[in-house]
């Protein structure tokens, strides 16, 4: 057996023993994603998915507060992203309030602080197209009030300035 074979040989049953698993580049690669995801997700709020939804732009700084979310596309009005009435039918009624939305913040489950029905506490986040009529916004506005919603945000994209 010439000698290259047998180094090879011994080589590898030297080595078929030795199975040894380096943890160091494993645990930096996890602390360099640990710091980016602290980095930034740490002040941002999720809201429902509003595809279909052009929000309007403003220059506010306030960042909303967790709320039920009232999202209205062009064709339907979503509560906390259950589909409730379409925007044809809310154009065909003829009330000032809206009632299949009205059910539906009736229910207990959307009252986030069931100790408090204080209306002044309880908050509610409207997300609406900006191609929308403002009589229809204030319509599900009203509804929203008359059924204890103190507090009503309406969502939008904080505009991009630049920089003076």
């Amino acid at each position: 057996m010439s000698l290259v074979k047998r180094s090879r040989r011994n080589h590898s049953l030297r080595r078929s023993g030795e199975v040894e698993l380096n943890l160091i580049p494993l645990i930096d690669i996890m602390s360099v994603m640990v710091a980016f995801l602290l980095v930034y997700s740490a002040n941002v709020e999720v809201i429902q998915n509003s595809q279909g939804v052009q929000i309007p732009q403003s220059i506010a700084q306030e960042q909303p507060k967790q709320s039920v979310v009232v999202m209205i596309t062009k064709d339907h009005l979503f509560v906390q992203g259950e589909r409730v009435v379409s925007i044809a039918e809310i154009r065909a009624a003829r009330n000032a309030e809206i009632e299949p939305l009205r059910a539906v913040l009736s229910r207990p489950m959307l009252i986030h602080d069931a100790a408090s029905d204080d209306s002044a506490t309880r908050e509610i986040t409207v997300l609406a197209d900006k191609s929308l009529p403002y009589e229809l916004v204030k319509r599900v506005m009203s509804t929203c009030t008359s059924e204890g919603y103190g507090k009503i945000s309406l969502a939008v994209l904080e505009k991009e300035t630049t920089p003076t």
